[in-house]
């Protein structure tokens, strides 16, 4: 009994505390309401960074919506306000929600995109780390580290969180619009030293026999904007897995040679705190546009008697 009245007695110690942590960096009522306020006009901007058809129109957009960002920001907590709404920016949280990053693009013209973004860290009070996209063009791009004010650019549309010896590190998977006939995608890794973001770590290692031992800071795939490359992380595998790009002809006038996924996929697991090369992840090739398809819903009925759903009519 003693020993139930210690448990029960220890457990409601923590709950209180627990509680009094959720109540330090719950969001207030006023300030919810007012960055759903700012949420309205930030959604609008967004709009117009995206869809317009003038690019001053565009620029204007985004130059306004940087600084009104940054103010609905600096409301205490804001890191728990989600920002659902707004469609046109692309925010991730790590499994360990130690902050969350913040990148959108802007389209200049056929040949140029900007990429915009900002971390913010998991704090009562604003701690903000602008991202400036100006790395220029590396010799080096696959092995070199950046820091906010190099970053390579990019909207980033997944995060996966993994151990390395140094410690929590971050893959973030992102999409750069490049140009009209080239698109990119880039794995990078996200770190943190002396509470600094660092983008680039030396964790992807390629072995091949009779080759020499190959390690990455990042992986950058360009390819051809008439294709669709994959690149993500495969929960079900437990590796990252993206597509083998071989070269081809280019179909743009200007061009002579263009990079086109061929059918195979290339990977990496992850051991002991790097990324180890896997050369062929599945066994079938597929040909260009014979990919797998999966059944109909409507399992080939052709008389109408099942809704689209699948489900049989009354």
């Amino acid at each position: 009994m003693k020993k139930l009245l210690i448990f029960v007695f220890c457990w409601s110690c923590s709950l209180g505390i627990f509680a009094q942590i959720n109540k330090a960096q719950a969001l207030d009522k006023i300030s919810s309401d007012q960055i759903k306020i700012a949420e309205d006009t930030l959604g609008a901007l967004g709009f117009l960074m995206v869809n317009d058809s003038l690019p001053e129109h565009r620029f204007g957009a985004c130059k306004k919506f940087i600084p009104k960002l940054v103010q609905a920001l600096k409301h205490k907590n804001s890191f728990n306000y989600h920002f659902d709404r707004l469609k046109a920016i692309s925010i991730l949280y790590p499994a360990d929600s130690t902050f969350r990053i913040i990148t959108w693009q802007l389209y200049v013209d056929k040949d140029t995109y900007h990429q915009y973004g900002a971390i913010q860290m998991n704090s009562a009070n604003l701690k903000l780390h602008r991202l400036l996209d100006r790395p220029g063009n590396p010799v080096n791009i696959e092995t070199t580290e950046f820091n906010s004010e190099q970053w390579l650019g990019a909207v980033y549309y997944n995060i996966y969180q993994f151990e390395s010896p140094e410690g929590p590190q971050y893959l973030l998977f992102g999409f750069d619009g490049k140009s009209f006939f080239s698109k990119r995608k880039i794995l990078d890794v996200l770190k943190f030293k002396n509470g600094k973001p660092v983008f680039g770590s030396p964790v992807f290692v390629k072995n091949k026999e009779n080759e020499p031992t190959v390690t990455q800071s990042r992986l950058v795939l360009d390819y051809s904007a008439e294709s669709s490359v994959k690149l993500n992380y495969d929960l079900h595998l437990e590796m990252i897995i993206f597509d083998h790009l071989t070269q081809q002809p280019s179909p743009f006038p200007g061009e002579d040679l263009t990079w086109i996924p061929d059918g195979t996929y290339e990977g990496y697991e992850l051991k002991d705190g790097v990324w180890e090369y896997q050369e062929k992840i599945f066994s079938h090739k597929y040909e260009m546009y014979e990919f797998p398809v999966p059944e109909p819903i409507l399992g080939g009925d052709r008389k109408g008697k099942k809704d689209i759903l699948g489900r049989k009519k009354n």
